[in-house]
């Protein structure tokens, strides 16, 4: 099957790339709201579900598409990007010298009706950061486009995180663990590709 990444993601197209997956992107304008009563892992898991819905009529039987979301919560609130540099630094203000939870939602549609929508925690810890590192983060990295302000990646992930709950790869976008398992499943991965044990 024709594996179809839709997602604009540099770190999310690395990671295909490094598992030695072909892919192409394809790449639409969808929304990014949900429903205010989701919690957590529901919030990733419908926007990861929803974004697949906005490609399913452009999809032929052997193509699959991988769409995903990942949010960052600190308790029940989630994080999204933030929208300039005062958001930024609030963001981080918040996270620093704190654990929080990292939720990555993944929607594998096929172009013949199947669908699989499933998501992955990590945990990560911030050591306290003092607001010179916060500042110099954000004018060097401009972290606008990553939930929660941060990526575990960046400068801001080196020097603070110092310990990981799950996996660093979910972090970063994609769990790629899970994304390998479930393409096995629905018979999407490369004839030559190794298949992991059920």
């Amino acid at each position: 099957m024709r594996l179809i990444l839709a997602s604009n993601s540099p770190r999310r197209r690395q990671l295909l790339a490094d598992l030695g997956l072909p892919y192409e992107t394809r790449l639409l304008d969808v929304d990014e709201d949900f429903p205010p009563h989701l919690r957590r892992a529901e919030v990733a898991e419908y926007l990861a579900a929803h974004k697949a819905a906005a490609y399913a009529a452009g999809l032929v039987p052997d193509e699959v598409i991988i769409t995903a979301d990942t949010i960052v919560c600190l308790g029940d609130d989630v994080l999204n990007k933030p929208a300039d540099a005062a958001e930024a630094t609030a963001m981080l203000t918040r996270l620093q010298g704190r654990a929080h939870d990292v939720f990555t939602g993944v929607c594998l549609r096929t172009g013949d009706g199947r669908q699989v929508v499933f998501s992955d925690q990590t945990t990560v810890h911030f050591r306290p950061l003092s607001p010179a590192e916060i500042a110099f983060y954000i004018a060097h990295y401009q972290p606008f486009d990553k939930a929660g302000a941060y990526g575990a990646q960046d400068w801001v992930g080196m020097v603070g995180v110092t310990r990981l709950e799950g996996s660093y790869f979910n972090v970063m976008g994609l769990p790629v663990h899970r994304v390998w398992a479930e393409l096995a499943k629905l018979g999407a991965l490369p004839a030559a590709a190794p298949r992991p044990r059920h």
